[in-house]
């Protein structure tokens, strides 16, 4: 049973990083799950015990067990109590900087804070954030503490505990600049995105403006600054990257700068969501992220800020993004029409797949980036669902998105959640909950990926973004689609 994910395989290593770290095991679930009979899946209560929980939020506790009741499925229910609130279970380490709130927040088995994983970990909470003030602390104290990661490098995707830890192993010898606290530097768009997401859901639900000091300010304009540096319409800029691998998508072509493209108002990125380099660095479904992040901050400069500068600066950007967009990052599917292609060069080379990571095409929805009913998002998502995505994969388990990162036939359970997300047919939706429920391994949570046809074959047993988005999307349907959690699933 592959527990392992391939960020680990690059050197081995992240066993050792992660080694103070809580460690689950799943024999004894695997075997109950083998030994299922009449279909029934058995799944273990698999919370840690109260005295191990990193945190505890009694407006989350309040709320899970008037879910749990409205969900039929009992094998449904247990996931949900298993998930939603994993992050805060295993992953949260509160406390204090500088007299403010601080939380470093690990992805799982890593033992390192990325900017994009840890907003999204924390995303499903905000709702709850203000009927809760040590809750509210907690995500304010994230916010304090990605806003210090981007000031000390906006180009970096992972950061560490403290200063002084040393870089994960398998970023010793990469080829960039090397800066203490940085775990990893892949330039990623939407590593600059989420942290302006989250910030912007915290405001708009609790209506509390603490975390917007003048750090965070300072750390807007940083963003700011990088976007339009990444344009290049000066040249490559300042980043590069390089590393010696035999997986070709953990370095960066020409010198680490990437492979050309034309400067034609798109954001340059590295790096995917999924951490793997961009064939075409101008990512379409990042730069769709990146303006609607950036409209986002434009009403936090007005309204909080009320600095009619950094408005303009973040609406100007998005506006010449957003025009760049329409022009270049289209492309012309021969059955479906004009779609959103993955990747784009400027000079007409479009990539045409989609990844399970968000952003990405799936996704796009789910982040805002356009209404779900848009008949250009639909075409797009018809597109990433199905055979023509060369990473979307059917099999005797289950069907779904994966990508290069966990190779081909694994299926991301963030894909299936992705979908139901953005479904509109509650039968859709009904089968996503079943290929969620069925492909646990025994478990009772998420895994990063699963062979199509064998569940028991996975990578990452603890892998708490995938965990806080399933939790999210029930909460979801019990709000908007209480009839479809009451029903049977079989």
């Amino acid at each position: 049973m592959s527990e392992v994910s391939r960020r680990n395989c690059l050197k081995g290593a992240a066993a050792a990083a992660a080694a103070a770290l809580p460690q689950y095991s799943l024999a004894e679930s695997a075997v109950a799950w083998a030994k299922n009979v009449k279909g029934e899946t058995q799944l273990p209560q698999a919370r840690p015990a109260l005295n191990e929980r990193r945190f505890s939020s009694t407006a989350v506790e309040s709320l899970m067990p008037r879910i749990r009741r409205s969900i039929a499925d009992p094998a449904l229910g247990v996931i949900f109590e298993n998930c939603f609130p994993n992050t805060l279970d295993t992953t949260v380490w509160p406390g204090s900087y500088d007299g403010k709130p601080d939380t470093y927040v690990v992805t799982g088995d890593i033992d390192a804070m990325w900017l994009r994983d840890s907003s999204a970990q924390l995303w499903p909470y905000l709702p709850l954030a203000k009927e809760d003030e040590k809750l509210r602390m907690l995500l304010e104290g994230a916010i304090h503490r990605q806003a210090r990661m981007i000031l000390l490098d906006p180009y970096a995707n992972a950061f560490l505990r403290e200063s002084n830890d040393p870089l994960l192993s398998w970023a010793v010898d990469d080829k960039t600049e090397h800066r203490a606290g940085v775990g990893e530097r892949k330039w990623e768009l939407d590593s600059l995105c989420y942290p302006i997401r989250l910030a912007h859901g915290y405001w708009r639900n609790t209506a509390d403006v603490r975390p917007f000091d003048a750090q965070w300010k300072e750390a807007a304009w940083t963003i700011v600054r990088t976007l339009r540096e990444q344009q290049r319409k000066q040249g490559p800029g300042s980043y590069s990257f390089q590393r010696s691998s035999p997986i070709s998508t953990e370095t960066c072509a020409l010198g680490g700068f990437g492979n050309p493209a034309r400067p034609v108002g798109m954001i340059f990125s590295m790096f995917r969501p999924s951490d793997d380099a961009c064939i075409y660095p101008l990512f379409v479904p990042a730069n769709l992220f990146a303006m609607v992040s950036l409209r986002q901050l434009v009403e936090l400069a007005d309204r909080v800020y009320h600095d009619a500068k950094l408005a303009a600066e973040a609406e100007a950007l998005a506006a010449e993004v957003e025009g760049a967009l329409d022009r270049y990052g289209k492309t012309q599917h021969a059955e479906l029409g004009t779609i959103w292609a993955y990747e784009v060069d400027g000079y007409g080379n479009a990539l045409m797949m989609d990844d399970a990571n968000a952003p990405g095409l799936l996704s796009l929805a789910y982040l805002g980036c356009c209404a779900q009913d848009d008949p250009f998002y639909q075409r797009t998502r018809r597109f990433a669902l199905s055979p023509a995505n060369p990473y979307f994969f059917r099999g005797t388990a289950a069907e779904g998105i994966g990508g290069p990162h966990a190779g081909l036939n694994m299926i991301w359970p963030m894909s299936i959640l992705m979908r139901a997300f953005t479904a509109t047919d509650d039968r859709e939706i009904c089968q996503c909950l079943r290929w969620l429920r069925d492909t646990t391994a025994g478990s009772g949570r998420m895994h990063e990926s699963f062979d199509k046809d064998d569940p028991l074959k996975f990578t990452r047993a603890w892998f708490a973004w995938a965990n806080t988005l399933f939790g999210e999307l029930i909460v979801k349907l019990a709000s908007e689609r209480p009839s479809l959690l009451a029903a049977s699933l079989d």
